[in-house]
Formats: C-alpha cells, sequence, structure tokens
C-alpha cells in the first residue's frame, strides 16, 4: 500500500509518500524557520495562515517526487494531535478532503507517534526486534517509551518541566544566539570545552522521568555572575553537555531497569552530533543495538507520518471523517489494543 502523509503540528508544512511502511518515494518539507526567526519563536497564527499557503504546492511536489498519481494512493496518514491546533487543523482538514473526494482511508497519527515510526523508516527489521526502548526528544516533548508491537506504547518516563529541546531553546536565548535555537547552542558547542564550565544534572530518584528547569537557571545564573569573563561557546558546551548526560545516563537506567538491549533515540534534538555520540558510546558499552534516524527524519516531517499511518491501517484502524484534532493528547492513548 502506498501511503500520503500530511504533517503541519507546528512550523513546518510537510507531505510524504510511503510505500510498505518503509520506504519513502518522496519527503517534502517547507519550513518557515526564517519567517518565524523574527519573532525569536513560532507564532500560531502566523503558522496556520502559512500552512494555507504552502498545503497544496507540498502535496503536489510530494506526489511528483514521488511519481504517484492520485488513483495509486492506498491511503492517507495525518497529523491530529498535537501541536498547535490551528496549524493541525489546516493539515487534517486537507487530508480528510482528500479522503472523501479520493474514497480511500484515513488514519489519524499522534505527533509523537509519527517520531518513533521514523526509526523504522531507518530500519525495516526493526519489526523483528521487539520489545525496544524508544526516547523520543524534542522542542515540546522529551519521554522514554516501551514498545512491545506496532502501536502499542507504554511510558516509562517523562520531563516534569521542560522538554529538552525547549531547554536548548532557552538557553541560546540567555546566550542571545538566534531562533531556532538548538542549533545555534549545538554550533556553539562544538568549538569550546564542556570541561570548563559544569552546569548541574538532575535525577529524580527511583523514576525514569526528567528535569531540565535546574540547569537552565543555573545557566542564567552562571552568565549574570559571569560578567562576560568565560567564553561563550565553553558555557554552550558545558550547557549542551549537562543535557546530553541527563538523557544518556536516565535511557541507560531504563535499560537497566528493562533489560531491552534495542533503542532507538528520535525526534528533533536527536540530530544533536554531541547526543549521537553519548549515545553511540552508550549502546556499545551496554551491548545494545541503537537506531537513530537520519537528520532529515529527525526533525518534523510527513515522511514519518505515512509511515505510522500505513501501520495503523494494517491493523484496519481507518477512522472516519469526524476524527477530532487535538492540541494536547498523551500518546499511550494512541495505543490500539491487540
Amino acid at each position: 500500500m502506498i501511503v500520503l502523509g500530511i504533517e503541519t503540528s507546528c512550523d513546518e508544512t510537510s507531505a510524504g509518500v510511503v510505500r510498505g511502511g518503509c520506504e519513502v518515494l518522496s519527503n517534502v518539507v517547507a519550513s518557515q524557520a526564517n519567517l518565524h526567526a523574527r519573532y525569536g519563536g513560532v507564532v500560531p497564527e502566523v503558522a496556520s495562515r502559512k500552512h494555507l499557503e504552502c498545503m497544496l504546492p507540498v502535496v503536489l511536489e510530494a506526489l511528483d517526487h514521488a511519481g504517484v498519481t492520485w488513483r495509486e494512493l492506498g491511503g492517507l496518514a495525518v497529523t491530529n494531535r498535537p501541536g498547535l491546533l490551528g496549524a493541525l487543523l489546516v493539515g487534517v482538514s486537507a487530508a480528510k478532503a482528500l479522503a472523501y473526494a479520493l474514497k480511500i482511508p484515513i488514519a489519524p497519527v499522534h505527533h509523537l507517534e509519527g517520531h518513533l515510526y521514523s526509526t523504522f523508516l531507518a530500519a525495516p527489521d526493526l519489526t523483528d526486534q521487539f520489545p525496544l526502548l524508544a526516547l523520543i526528544v524534542s522542542g515540546g516533548h522529551t519521554q522514554i517509551i516501551r514498545m512491545d508491537r506496532h502501536c502499542e506504547y507504554q511510558l516509562l518516563g517523562t520531563t516534569r518541566d521542560d522538554a529538552a529541546g525547549e531547554a536548548f531553546d532557552k538557553g541560546a536565548r540567555l546566550l542571545n544566539l538566534p531562533y531556532p535555537g538548538g542549533p545555534e547552542v549545538a554550533a556553539l558547542a562544538s568549538q569550546g570545552d564542556p570541561a570548563r564550565v559544569l552546569m548541574p544534572r538532575s535525577y529524580l530518584g527511583d523514576t525514569l522521568d526528567f528535569s531540565f528547569s535546574g540547569v537552565k537557571t543555573a545557566l542564567r545564573t552562571f552568565i549574570a555572575r559571569d560578567n562576560g569573563k568565560t567564553n561563550l561557546a565553553d558555557i554552550a558546551a558545558g550547557y549542551q553537555e549537562a543535557i546530553v548526560v541527563m538523557l544518556t545516563r536516565t535511557l541507560q537506567r531504563a535499560i537497566h531497569s528493562t533489560g531491552i538491549k534495542t533503542f532507538c533515540v528520535c525526534g528533533g534534538v536527536a540530530a544533536n552530533r554531541r547526543l549521537q555520540e553519548s549515545m553511540k558510546a552508550m549502546a556499545q558499552a551496554e551491548g545494545c543495538r541503537l537506531i537513530l534516524p537520519d537528520t532529515q527524519l529527525c526533525t518534523d516531517n510527513a515522511a514519518m507520518i505515512a509511515a505510522a499511518g500505513w501501520y495503523r491501517l494494517q491493523h484496519a484502524d481507518s477512522s472516519p471523517l469526524s476524527f477530532d484534532t487535538l492540541a494536547v493528547s498523551p500518546l499511550a492513548l494512541a495505543t490500539i489494543s491487540s
């Protein structure tokens, strides 16, 4: 089956075509990063209007790149939760209209479920590797998920405050770096020495939860007291290292507690090179298999939504066109009972 995916949960308008749940035929992303840079962050109403402008051209480009006609599509998948409500509604409305006109099934997909299935695009044989652990780490989410089979998710740990990506973005503002902040912090940190500025790490007892508010406060306090004496690259490197170490060690504890030897790291922050290096070293030390999606599949994209939708449609999880669009929704509620 060939599935067209649509993703508009934040500020990327994306359409992608996936065949068989693992073969990416196209993955078109129209980014609004430059548009929102002047505001220092995503403006929801601006994002929604831009999605309206880009939706049809992006879908047509995705079909053209894939070499696929409307009639060859076997199903549709669209992000319907969570995200910016106005932005989501643009994508959901377009997908529903196409499903109705083409008379093909449609699967609503949780945004985090899409990130999880980006790893199946990177490693199709993961279907034979259950159970697996996943660290989803992005601007709005930081969670450790256990998967025992397709479309079944168990939350093992989550952030108590900021997500890791949010901590990177807020750290960038404190360092006077431009939007989007995460890549800017990583670029600056690559020029510094993390050992010169040690930031605190937070571990929440016996849980697998995260907390990044403390390291963010520590950065603000350090900058205020330092008065420009310390190299900014060293500060960025120390800040990044604290976040990376917290993510790596907590996931390592999840591996120890579950005994699961296959894990993946996905989401926008998974593109961070220092995090990738730390996870690779940990996987080698633990004798685990690590799956990291390609950079273009880490950030928000529609190919991952199409992949997740393909698996849902294999479960006959086609939804009526009346399904809701939600700004907030736990991933656990996306589970399909076996």
